[in-house]
């Protein structure tokens, strides 16, 4: 057994990475400032021997006593909502809050594990974007504050890397759906189901044509496990590698949940990516893992959890 700290460990990933690593034994800190995570996507684990809760802001100073093997950052607002919500937040999670959890990991001696983003690869010119691409980021726009947290909190793990001999992991997140999403989070899944089961239009910002893939949570958090028992330091791609445009997204969605709604067509945000889909060769030859839950079988799973859920 092994003591895992996970920052971010009441947010939607955060919580299932925390139940994968309860699942195989190990013991887990869990350390959300309940931001954007909530104590419901946890609160199954409070009383289990190996699992404590402490809410705590991680962009201040972060102690932790006792034993850690390892620390896994996932801390960070995440969804399209927050970049115009929580600006300054996502900036210093991905500064400062990075730079605690590397400093406790330096401290404890630790294995440390970064959670980024594709969004590193902002609006991109390659496809699909292997992890060698660098990216085509607008640093001024509004999804920069969170583009550029997560760039810098890379070159921050690579610099205590190779300052410090910590071992360190980088998973590249590419859109992630499942159960626990937000209901307010303004991801096109989440907001596509509940405008379904509401019997409200499907907003397709832009004319639908650009493309996604979309990973469900429990295939994110296997790649994510089989990245940090790996030896890999390199990043590597973790999400789901068929596409689909938007307006196919939302016709599935439609069919899945049966509902009866329209579409209707907004304008495309600022820097909104075009294309999006992740070169899994890494994670396939280095880590031999690879996505199983097909789309259609993931949006009714995530359709019939938030069914469960009161969506006013």
């Amino acid at each position: 057994m092994t003591r895992v700290v996970v920052t971010g460990g009441a947010g939607f990933v955060g919580s299932h990475v925390c139940d994968a690593l309860i699942a195989r034994g190990e013991e887990v800190l869990c350390i959300d400032n309940l931001g954007t995570g909530r104590t419901e996507n946890v609160e199954h684990l409070f009383g289990h021997p190996r699992f404590t809760f402490v809410r705590h802001d991680v962009t201040t100073h972060l102690w932790v006593p006792g034993v850690v093997d390892t620390v896994m950052h996932l801390a960070s607002p995440a969804s399209p909502a927050d970049f115009e919500r929580l600006p300054i937040q996502i900036l210093k999670v991905g500064s400062l809050g990075t730079h605690n959890a590397l400093g406790l990991a330096l401290e404890k001696g630790a294995k440390f594990f970064l959670a980024s983003t594709s969004e590193v690869y902002g609006d991109p010119l390659v496809h699909p974007q292997p992890e060698t691409y660098l990216g085509n980021v607008n640093s001024l726009g509004v999804r920069g504050v969170y583009d550029e947290a997560k760039r810098f909190a890379e070159a921050l793990t690579m610099a205590y890397h190779r300052a410090h001999g910590i071992d360190v992991r980088i998973v590249r997140i590419f859109n992630t759906y499942g159960p626990r999403m937000r209901p307010d989070d303004g991801r096109v899944v989440s907001n596509f189901i509940i405008q379904a089961l509401r019997g409200e239009p499907l907003t397709i910002y832009g004319g639908g044509c650009q493309t996604r893939s979309f990973c469900y949570v429990a295939d994110q958090v296997r790649g994510q496990l089989a990245l940090l028992d790996s030896d890999v330091v390199s990043p590597v791609n973790i999400g789901h590698d068929g596409q689909l445009t938007i307006l196919e997204l939302a016709k599935l969605v439609l069919d899945v949940t049966g509902s009866t709604s329209d579409v209707e067509y907004r304008h495309l945000p600022q820097d909104d990516p075009k294309q999006r889909l992740p070169d899994l060769t890494r994670a396939g030859v280095q880590l031999g893992w690879k996505p199983v839950v097909n789309l259609r079988e993931g949006i009714a799973r995530t359709a019939e959890w938030f069914s469960t859920r009161e969506l006013a």
